[in-house]
């Protein structure tokens, strides 16, 4: 038998640590140097983290966050069980890191149709962890030190720390809220964009414009005009376009969804962005994807190689097979994505009544979850505080939670800090519940 030689290492190391020295040495050295970094400055607060402790204190009844409370379609559920339980173990190990090949063949297939071309499952469909890192993506792929982001206020949240984090430079430009007609509820599709003032935010540093439609949290669903507008402009200044299009099928009233990668010049310059929450009722999966051109999503897969590099395979399997049944029932009224805008239209309705008949004032959604209201009446209930850093909006939300037990989000954090004042009177709701 071996034997082995000198002090055993428990000894050696009992030995160092009581040395005084060394003791106290261990104890106190700190370090003294920045540990984080630049990039990650003034973006550490977020509107969420606030809010959801907030409603979770006080709240009996949670608007706020942009989730159903009720569950996925049982042909989705069903066919995550089929996943679990199938004795292909395969499925519970990696698959393709860039989309579960089941998935990616549909989503080509489905998305080629809407769009009207052929697309290739390996090279112009990327699955990623939600849309969310399908922006993230996106944002450090294409956007280097010095350049510009377009981005149309209001906007979800994230955009604005990913240009950031990314080195680029955001630039707004607001949708302005022109006045109702007589009588009538304001209306989503009232608050449009200045082609005069859009155009002046192109320049030799603009890179990317993000467009989401439709609209988080307005429920603005752009229409065809207000798109090609957009498109010419990137088309003449040869200008990327991200497009988030994860509320694609929550559109009512008879709107049309139109995606912009569809338009004269826009494919490829193009990457549209998917969800599969908010396609299937979903969130907690987190299963999205990217589709474009191979020129733009090769860079993408340069992003996401390193780093979540995988995206569940169990969940990719099962919305693979959802989409499998919603490409056979295809605008037929079985259609899962025919029936949710209906049951969400309805809700809305119901939303809009309520708050009317409270003393708000509804903006009526053309598409999404969300709702928002303006709440300028109700500043005798609630006085504005003068010289506050705080925007009205949010101290009113915050005042509606603890008071009133229900949970919204104030516009104003969908909005850049110089024009948070500006649009400080309105709070979003959503009605996916």
């Amino acid at each position: 038998m071996l034997r082995r030689a000198g002090p055993s290492l428990r000894h050696f190391l009992l030995e160092r640590k009581s040395g005084a020295g060394y003791s106290s040495y261990s104890r106190e050295a700190k370090m003294s140097r920045p540990v984080q970094a630049q990039r990650l400055e003034g973006i550490d607060k977020n509107i969420w983290v606030e809010f959801v402790k907030l409603a979770a204190t006080y709240s009996t009844v949670n608007l706020g966050q942009g989730f159903p409370d009720f569950p996925p379609p049982d042909f989705l559920k069903e066919a995550f069980m089929r996943a679990l339980s199938e004795e292909n173990y395969m499925l519970h190990q990696y698959t393709r890191a860039f989309g579960h090949p089941l998935l990616v063949k549909i989503l080509a297939q489905f998305f080629g149709k809407l769009l009207g071309r052929d697309l290739d499952p390996m090279t112009n469909v990327m699955v990623t962890v939600g849309a969310y890192q399908a922006l993230f993506c996106c944002f450090q792929a294409f956007v280097d030190e010095g350049n510009e982001v377009i981005i149309i206020e209001p906007f979800f949240d994230c955009y604005e720390p990913m240009v950031k984090m990314a080195g680029g430079t955001p630039v707004f430009v607001p949708l302005r809220p022109k006045p109702p007609k007589d009588g009538k509820l304001a209306s989503s599709a009232d608050w449009q964009l200045d082609p005069a003032e859009l155009a002046s935010k192109f320049s030799k540093r603009t890179k990317a414009i993000v467009l989401n439609s439709p609209n988080n949290p307005l429920g603005k669903v752009f229409s065809r005009g207000e798109l090609e507008l957009i498109a010419d402009l990137c088309v003449k200044h040869d200008i990327l376009c991200i497009s988030d299009e994860v509320y694609e099928w929550l559109v009512y009233d008879g709107k049309e969804h139109i995606r912009i990668a569809s338009l004269q010049g826009m494919w490829d310059r193009t990457v549209t962005i998917g969800s599969a929450g908010k396609t299937f009722s979903a969130t907690g999966w987190k299963v999205g994807w990217s589709v474009g051109p191979n020129r733009l999503l090769q860079h993408l897969r340069t992003v996401h190689q390193n780093s979540v590099y995988h995206c569940a395979t169990v969940a990719q399997e099962a919305v693979a097979q959802g989409f499998q049944r919603e490409l056979e029932l295809y605008g037929k009224p079985e259609s899962y994505f025919v029936q949710l805008p209906k049951e969400l239209q309805r809700k809305r309705d119901w939303l809009v009544q309520s708050l009317d008949a409270v003393g708000m004032k509804p903006i009526v959604p053309e598409g999404t979850y969300f709702l928002v209201a303006d709440i300028s009446e109700f500043k005798s209930d609630v006085p504005d505080v003068p010289d506050s850093d705080e925007p009205y909006d949010s101290r009113f939300a915050k005042w509606m939670i603890k008071n009133k037990g229900l949970a919204a989000i104030p516009l104003s954090a969908f909005y850049c800090g110089a024009h948070k004042n500006n649009y400080n009177h309105f709070i979003r709701f959503c009605f996916a519940k």
